[in-house]
């Protein structure tokens, strides 16, 4: 069972529910241990401890802690890059919170705070203080990698898990093992588009080249690329250059080509994709692997099929399944507007945890590792690192094949 109490504000005409703050309490009574006094004739009264079963588990108590920035937006002059990230917020929030009226109907009561983070960390500070966040079985954000790294700390004194929604920092920057990471680390793409790779090409005829400008960025993704194929059990050759006009020099004939440019900068990737095209025209046999930020960015496509282009992602709606198209139905009905990236993925993160939660009370962690979940916008994988805490691993290739980016693998 879930209450939610809302307060409504208009974005830039949009019909958004601004939830200020929200507090979820059902309270549920459950009979405490007794003593009972035993008496048996003929023999010695003994007293004897007789204990009732387990407290049930009957309400979970789930914080999120979201950037509404109600502190500091003004409508009257608020810029846009201001306004959506408000609205990436209450985007969040209203699909989390179907996800977790869904799980409620398998009978648990949900304790659900909402809290405006405000991107503060003295904001945080003073939530903890206040004991706001005290008795939480979940705290579901900050959502930013510097608000996350603040927590840490209490979430460790207190042993509360903290889901990271949404940033794809690698786990190691926060070093808290009761963290779940939700989207995958570069180097879980790295792994993904590797594997990918050598399973679908031929050593012996296939050269790889890593396509890297070598800012600091771009190393980022091109680190975790050359360590794989460096220590892969099957040897391809390996080139690394810093354009592909340079390594237009040192073309072989009748081999086959798989490029990987580790760069998401468009002024680099343009000419990038560009000369390629030129390059396969001639006659050479080239695959292209992209970053996984090309999929937010605006290419040509025609080019980027020319290419068999491919990109990983954790990312990815199918508006022909019915469960999204049922999602979207709630979405319209309940909040007046269309859902965003981020009410799948709240929905999923909500929902999720929630019937986790549902199903296996105060043990749900135990249970994180073995459930997979097929959700509206990706899948759940988790694997638990004593240091890192529990990442998601599950993602997706995709494929650019007649205008649509789709599922390969």
């Amino acid at each position: 069972m879930t209450l939610v109490q809302n307060h409504q504000l208009q974005l830039s005409g949009n019909k958004y529910c601004l939830i200020i703050f929200i507090i979820l309490f059902i309270s549920a009574c459950s009979p405490k241990v007794q003593k009972t006094v035993v008496k048996k004739p003929d023999i010695p009264k003994v007293e004897k401890e007789i204990e009732k079963p387990a407290l049930k588990f009957t309400q979970a108590n789930i914080s999120l802690l979201v950037p509404f920035r109600l502190n500091d937006l003004k409508l009257k002059t608020a810029t846009k890059t201001e306004i959506e990230k408000s609205a990436m917020a209450i985007d969040f929030y209203q699909g989390f919170k179907l996800g977790v009226d869904s799980a409620a109907s398998l009978g648990l009561n949900f304790k659900l705070k909402v809290f405006d983070s405000r991107n503060s960390n003295a904001h945080l500070d003073e939530l903890i203080e206040d004991g706001n966040l005290s008795g939480s079985n979940l705290i579901v954000g900050p959502v930013f990698p510097e608000g996350l790294k603040h927590i840490t700390k209490y979430s460790i004194s207190k042993n509360i898990p903290v889901v990271n929604p949404l940033a794809a920092t690698h786990p190691v920057e926060f070093n808290n093992p009761n963290l779940i990471s939700i989207v995958n680390n570069i180097d879980l793409h790295a792994n993904k588009l590797g594997d990918y790779i050598t399973s679908a090409y031929n050593p012996a005829n296939t050269i790889i080249v890593l396509i890297n400008p070598k800012a600091p960025d771009d190393e980022v993704m091109a680190a975790p690329i050359r360590a794989y194929f460096t220590n892969s059990r099957k040897q391809f050759t390996f080139q690394e250059f810093a354009s592909v006009f340079t390594m237009e020099t040192k073309l072989i004939k009748n081999k086959k080509y798989v490029i990987v440019v580790s760069s998401d900068d468009r002024k680099f990737v343009v000419p990038t994709i560009d000369k390629l095209v030129k390059i396969k025209n001639a006659g050479l046999a080239i695959d292209l692997y992209g970053h996984p930020d090309w999929v937010k960015q605006n290419y040509n496509v025609d080019k980027l099929q020319a290419l068999r282009t491919a990109v990983t992602s954790s990312f990815k709606i199918d508006y022909t399944s019915s469960a999204v198209n049922s999602f979207i139905r709630k979405y319209r009905q309940q909040f007046n507007f269309e859902p965003g990236e981020y009410a799948f993925k709240g929905f999923d993160v909500g929902f999720y945890f929630a019937k986790l939660l549902a199903e296996h009370g105060t043990d749900y962690l135990s249970h994180l590792t073995k459930e997979k979940y097929k959700g509206l916008h990706n899948r759940f994988s988790f694997y638990y690192n004593e240091k890192l805490g529990f990442i998601n691993t599950s993602l997706m290739l995709l494929r650019y094949q007649n205008f649509a980016l789709n599922i390969i693998e």
